[in-house]
């Protein structure tokens, strides 16, 4: 993979076969077989792709080029992947929610005492 020199927000598809080392027509195959991959179209309709389009291209390009697998257990593999990603973002968002909860009892508790010590 050649290193990406230019940063911008939007790449054609001829700079990301470049980037990539794949060739356009492999890119718009794997649009069609891979439903988390779709690059927006311009007014023209010409692809355009973000940097976590080409992130997701060179994911795909690892399971099936170096891992091996097919095309059908390369889409298994990111739906599992994508899924336990998704399970680990809301249990630290159930744990963020906890500590507020916790410290929100922390701080009653601490005015209950402190309204006992004055009344005592």
């Amino acid at each position: 993979m050649k290193d990406i020199t230019i940063k911008k927000l939007y790449y054609s598809i001829g700079e990301v076969s470049d980037m990539t080392q794949l060739k356009p027509y492999v890119l718009r195959y794997w649009e069609s077989e891979f439903s988390e991959l779709k690059p927006t179209k311009n007014r023209a309709g010409k692809r355009i792709y973000r940097l976590s389009d080409i992130e997701l291209i060179n994911q795909i390009k690892n399971l099936l080029y170096t891992e091996q697998y097919t095309i059908k257990g390369a889409k298994q593999r990111m739906r599992s992947n994508s899924g336990s990603a998704r399970q680990v973002e809301e249990g630290q968002t159930q744990k963020m929610f906890l500590r507020e909860i916790k410290n929100g009892l922390q701080d009653i508790l601490n005015i209950l005492c402190d309204t006992n010590q004055i009344g005592a």
